[in-house]
This record gives C-alpha cells, structure tokens and sequence, in this order.
C-alpha cells in the first residue's frame, strides 16, 4: 500500500506544521549543546523522536518509517561508517609503525608554527581529500594529522571541520553540484559558474578566519603574508577551475596549488616568533633545559617521502576511484569497451548489491506526485572506504608490518569507533525519516514563504539540508527543485537560488551530527560530541550570515555577477 505525504499536518497550517517538524532538530541541539549526552545516546533518542513526529503528526505508516530508519543505518555503515574505520586505520598504522614520528618532522621542518601548520594541513590538505573523496575522510585524516603533530584533540577536530567550509561545494569530485542539474533541469556547468562566484569569497577569508579563532588578531597580523598566499591561491584557482573546466576539479587544484603554494613561500619567509598553545608554552618552561631533546631529527628525502607514501597510496587511490569510467566500473555500471574496465565491471557487478527496501520501495508518493525508489545499497569495492584500505593493504608492506600487528591495529580502531558509528547511523537514520515522513520539505517550504528576502534566506535551506543530511550532495538534492520553483516566484535567477542552497550548505557542514561524530572520532574523543558542537555552532551562523549577504547582494547590487 501507498502512503501520500503531507507536508501541513497540522490543520492545513505551514507554520505550526513546520513548528511540530522542528522539534527532532531542536531536540538533537538541545541533547547535545544543553543536555551534554554522550553522541550515540543524543543519536538514538532524536531518531525516537524524530519516529514518533513522523507516526504521531505526520501520519506516517510506523513499518514505514522504521524501513526508512534501516534504510539510513544501512547507509550511516556504508559508505560512510566504513569511510571513517578505513581512515583511522591508516592513520594507526603510520604511528605503529614509527612512520608518523617522520611525518611530523618533515612539517615541522617547514614550519614549527601551529598557524602554519593549520593552514598547510586542516585548510589545503584536508580540501584536497575533500575532492578526492569527501564522505568524512578529509576531517577524520587531518583532524588525526594535527593531533599527531601535538594539536589538542578538540582544537583539531573543530579547526579541520572550520577549514572544510571552503571546498564542500565541489566535495567528491565535484558531485553536490552534478547531482543537482537532474532534479532541476540546470546545466551542472552554470551552477558550477554561480557557486564558483560565491564560494572564493569565503574561501578566501577562511584561512583568517582559522588563525583568528586560534591566536586572536593580533597574532593573526603576524603571519598575514602566509594567510594570503594561502587563502588567495586557494580562491582564484577556485574561481577559475569552476568556471572554465566544471565543477570535477575545483577542490583538487585549488588545494594543491595553495599546498605548494604555501610550502614554497615558507622556504623563503618564517614569521618573527613562532606561535604555540599556552599549553605548550608552559610545559615547555616546567621542563629542564636539554639541547638533544630539543633538536628534531634529520631525516633524509627519501625517509620522508617514505613516511608520506601511506598518504600518497591513499590520494592515488582515492583519486583512481573517483575517475567517472572506474567508478561506474568498480559498482558494475560500466558500459564502455576497455578491456581492463570490463573485468573490474564484472567483478563489480558481483559484489555490488542494490536491493528494494521492503515495504518502502515506491510505496511512499512525494510531493510532485510521484513515488519515491528506496534502495539499500551495498558498494563493496566502489566505496571510497575500499580505497582507504587498499592503500593500508600496500603500506603495510611498505613499512613492514607483521600480520599480527596489522590485524590487532584494526581490530584497535574498531573497537574506538564503535559507539561513534552507532551515532553516525543513527543520525542518519534520523536524516532518512525526516525526508520521507516529509518534515524536511515542510520546512523548507516555511522559508521559501519569505518572499522578497528569499535570496537572503536561500543559503539558509542549503545549510538546514546539511544539518539534516550531513552531505552537501543531499542537500541539494533535498532542495534544489523547490529553490528554483520559489526563485521563479519571486523574480529570481534560478542559478543563483540553486548555488546559494550549496554555498550555504557548506557551513552546515560542521554543525552536521554525522560531521561531529567523524571529527571526535578521528581524535579520541568519542562522548564528548556536545563539547565540539558548541565550539563549531558560533561559527556556522556567523559563516552562514556570510554567504545570506553575498547571495542577496548578487541577487541585487550585483547581479552582473551571475552567469
């Protein structure tokens, strides 16, 4: 049997439908900022609460709603949960195996400076993963690269989901902005255009925005030259990649070329003083003075590129895996005529698994009338995880570790990781419940209401479909039918409606409960989700305020700026 959403459950009412639809979110914020409940305990109970708006108000059939809460958890495993498993992992075996010591030495070698080390790991590194990969992979490895490097645990997490601002939008090889160009009919070309004409502003600032939260202004101004070598790189490759190539290569290029970029100038210029945590400073000083243990080891190229090669395996690897043909091949969906390709799509198709969720398959009518396809999907080599693994596979014996090890540092992080995936699953359980009992579209039609201030408000859809998804690619494709049907409502451009849900998705990012629990995590601090919540929330709004001024200024004043 069929079930037809409603989107006013409550008397035909939007506003106090939207009120009722708001309370599983507000519960989560309340659970962990308020409450402080350890992140699978907050997890759960905003997934129970979130079935019970859907069954209770939204009048949705319970075995339905249940289907869609198995169907999330399935996803919240895969690709997701096995995304952050594979990571840590890799992460584990570079400090097992000593290799990690080398790393830090090497960044250390281009600078001792945390600023600076911020810039070259959680900014530029972590957006290069980004469009390699996406998915978490990017916070989970950098956040574990500073904490290696002697970063706090919760100032790691928080600076790496911060610095994942400025690339989401083209995360993954550039799939938020493709996935959106089915639903809405807009070339993926032109939204890559819009979104590549609002995104470098922000991409621009974050690497101050970044030093700012660590060291205030004033140490701020001191490695200035730096912050615009870096930020200013990173936004013009962005800009000129997303409007001349496509939204594929933006993240990869432009955190490259502000990777070397940045290494290059350090060669050349050191800030005056070297800036480290207070906590560092005063350790520092309790110690009794030791010429040896202050010097840092030499190491040679090779040791070094050595040490960075479980890094390099995991960039190839995942970069191999994002290449179109490959990607349908390793999932079964390859059609072409290479030979190599062939063989690796026959295996795929054996190991990919795409079954009809029970009871919930087509059996849900949304809001354009039409019933919505659910899936549980199973891609066992297709995934980036998989990827993640292979390059742990080919380290192992790059760095000679015995099978015992290799198997015991596995067995490690999935013993760490336990509750946090339990939490990821559950939230995504929670995310899949709001979409199909249709709380995400009610409240996103409140918004859409706002009339003439819609291209301010437009961002915020994209950063509550963030929020609720965790992925910028849902968001958009949550959203982006009803930002182009209410932008031609109310005399805006459609393109510009279509990258405002983007660009301001990308500041949801790191509020999203998925997002939180990868971040604590990645360093240890499973249970303490609520702590990195709120050091992230202030500057979600404040980065959000950001892209609403931008987007209703091009909608205005600017205009001239839209392709």
């Amino acid at each position: 049997m069929t079930w037809t959403q409603n989107f006013t459950p409550i008397t035909d009412h939007l506003i106090l439908s939207s009120l009722v639809a708001l309370i599983p979110i507000l519960y989560f914020f309340w659970a962990l900022a308020i409450r402080r409940m350890k992140g699978y305990l907050a997890g759960l109970t905003t997934l129970l609460v979130a079935l019970a708006v859907a069954v209770s108000v939204y009048g949705m059939p319970a075995g339905k709603a249940l289907m869609s809460a198995s169907q999330g958890a399935v996803y919240g495993l895969l690709p997701i949960g096995w995304i952050i498993i594979t990571s840590v992992f890799l992460y584990k075996m570079t400090v097992k195996s000593g290799q990690f010591n080398i790393i830090r030495s090497s960044v250390l070698s281009l600078t001792e400076d945390r600023r600076l080390q911020a810039l070259l790991v959680a900014f530029s590194f972590g957006a290069f993963l980004e469009g390699a990969a996406g998915f978490g992979a990017p916070v989970a490895i950098s956040a574990a690269l500073l904490v290696g490097l002697g970063f706090n645990p919760l100032y790691a997490a928080g600076i790496c989901l911060i610095a994942n601002t400025a690339p989401v939008a083209f995360g993954a090889v550039g799939i938020p902005i493709i996935a959106m160009e089915g639903p809405t009919g807009i070339a993926a070309m032109e939204i890559s255009k819009m979104v590549g004409r609002q995104l470098p502003f922000l991409s621009a600032f974050i690497p101050l925005y970044l030093i700012l939260i660590m060291a205030g202004w004033k140490r701020s101004l001191e490695v200035l030259p730096a912050i615009l070598v870096s930020g200013s790189s990173f936004a013009i490759t962005q800009y000129v990649s997303s409007n001349f190539l496509g939204p594929e290569l933006p993240d990869i290029l432009s955190a490259l070329v502000s990777l070397f970029a940045l290494a290059i100038f350090l060669k050349f210029w050191k800030p005056k003083t070297i800036f480290r945590f207070a906590s560092e400073e005063t350790a520092a000083s309790a110690e009794p003075l030791n010429e040896s243990s202050e010097k840092e080891p030499v190491y040679t190229k090779g040791q070094i590129v050595h040490a960075w090669s479980p890094f390099l395996l995991l960039t190839f690897f995942i970069t191999i895996w994002g290449i179109s043909p490959v990607k349908l091949a390793l999932t079964g969906h390859y059609e072409g005529h290479n030979f190599l390709l062939g063989g690796i799509n026959e295996l795929g198709k054996l190991v990919t698994f795409q079954v009809e969720v029970p009871g919930l398959h087509n059996a849900i009518i949304g809001g354009n009338g039409q019933p919505i396809a659910a899936f549980f999907k199973l891609e066992l080599i297709g995934a980036a995880g998989t990827a993640i693994l292979l390059a742990a596979i080919v380290t192992k014996f790059l760095v000679h570790m015995p099978v015992k090890d290799f198997f015991t540092t596995f067995a490690e992080a999935m013993g760490e990781l336990a509750k946090p995936i339990l939490m990821i699953s559950s939230v995504v359980a929670f995310a899949y419940v709001t979409n199909a009992s249709g709380m995400s579209t009610t409240l996103g039609m409140t918004l859409a209401k706002s009339g003439d201030l819609f291209p301010f408000f437009a961002p915020v859809l994209g950063w509550l479909g963030v929020f609720i998804t965790g992925s910028d690619t849902s968001a958009n494709l949550l959203f982006g039918s009803l930002q182009k049907v209410t932008a031609l409502k109310v005399g805006m451009e459609p393109v510009l409606a279509l990258a405002a849900n983007s660009s301001g998705g990308v500041t949801g990012k790191m509020i999203s409960p998925q997002s939180i629990a990868i971040a604590c995590a990645a360093v240890g601090l499973a249970g303490r989700e609520s702590e990195l919540l709120r050091f992230t929330i202030k500057h979600s709004l404040f980065l959000l305020l950001l892209v609403c001024m931008i987007t209703f200024l091009q909608n205005g004043v600017l205009s001239w700026m839209i392709p």
